[in-house]
């Protein structure tokens, strides 16, 4: 029997942040993804980032899509406000709750078919325009729930699970957010929480289009042979699997290593991923040079992780089209209707 909703007791010596909140005030239900799926390791990054962070979960407002990822906010912040969109239209209706109320901390949670297919357009025009929110892309590159073909950010020359390669160029989401304006960009690993933690911190204190593109794996459909999005990036072996299909339970990959170095992560069935963490001296205020960096470690068959630009002064939607700081859905029939003398000036000046 299989019990999603978590006990409401919890020992009384839990520790609690500066508002008294526990770890527990922070989570949700009880997840129903592959266990040692890469998607639970970044649901737990964000409960500690909210926990440190000692942020009310109702000021929280989590947008998501469809697919695996898209499910994860259901397991993290239960007491926030929340709304699961239909396929790649998460980031119209995070701009238009934004618009509504910019008091509250939005938090966009999508995948890589999510985002870089059908909904590539809306993830453009959002990250353009400078909406206020934290961007989340859990990136495995397949869809995970329709049985692994791949996303728009497999890479060319990856193979699915069935053999089948790859021919078509991938998209990098990091490379489109630096191109369209994004003032904060960062890319992380699953598995490299104290890494993604700070990364997740900074991204919820920006004022403006904040994009964290996070390696997730898929141990379904993405760890085989000849996956490029593997937890790691070369094959060493094969994992036989048996005509059922069946997934074991596997514990959740942890990786650990220093600024300025590469780390090559093997998964449960021997693949590789090469991740190169920037160095400690790297500049985050220059965009066009993040452009060329990640583009270079690209062409070495290496991954970039950690904050690659940073906007100190950025500003968002509210600040481009001039907005009241009073949320939109608690302005009046005053406010919203001034009068005749109102109208009448404005159709004065367009004459």
């Amino acid at each position: 029997m299989t019990y999603l909703a978590k006990p409401k007791f919890h020992h009384p010596d839990l520790p609690k942040n500066a508002l008294g909140f526990t770890h527990r005030d922070y989570e949700g239900s009880v997840s129903t993804l592959c266990a040692g799926c890469g998607h639970d390791s970044i649901t737990g990054a964000l409960i500690q980032t909210f926990f440190e962070l000692s942020i009310e979960p109702h000021r929280v407002a989590k947008i998501s899509g469809i697919g695996c990822s898209s499910k994860t906010p259901t397991y993290f912040l239960g007491n926030s406000h929340g709304f699961n969109s239909v396929h790649g239209r998460m980031p119209s209706v995070l701009t238009g709750a934004n618009l509504a109320n910019r008091d509250l901390i939005y938090l966009g949670v999508s995948g890589d078919g999510d985002s870089a297919s059908i909904g590539f357009g809306q993830f453009a025009h959002a990250i353009r325009r400078g909406v206020n929110m934290t961007y989340i892309v859990e990136n495995n590159g397949v869809y995970g729930l329709t049985k692994g073909q791949f996303s728009a950010t497999a890479d060319r020359g990856s193979k699915s699970k069935r053999g089948v390669t790859n021919t078509d160029n991938s998209i990098d989401l990091v490379a489109i957010a630096l191109q369209l304006g994004a003032t904060y960009v960062a890319r992380s690993f699953s598995g490299d929480k104290q890494q993604l933690v700070p990364i997740l911190k900074g991204a919820i204190e920006h004022k403006g289009a904040a994009f964290i593109d996070v390696i997730s794996p898929c141990i379904a459909f993405n760890n085989h042979a000849g996956s490029t999005k593997s937890f790691d990036y070369v094959r060493e072996h094969n994992e036989a699997v048996n005509r059922l299909d069946f997934i074991s339970g596997r514990a959740p990959i942890e990786i650990n290593y220093d600024p300025g170095t590469v780390q090559i992560v093997e998964q449960h069935d021997g693949s590789k991923l090469a991740l190169r963490k920037i160095d400690a001296d790297y500049d985050v205020n220059d965009r066009t040079a993040a452009m060329g960096f990640l583009q270079r470690h690209a062409a070495g068959g290496q991954i970039v992780t950690g904050l690659l630009y940073v906007e100190s002064e950025a500003s968002d939607l509210h600040t481009h089209l001039s907005t009241v700081e009073r949320p939109l859905n608690q302005l009046g029939e005053q406010d919203l209707c001034p009068g005749s003398t109102a109208l009448a000036k404005i159709n004065a000046a367009l004459r």
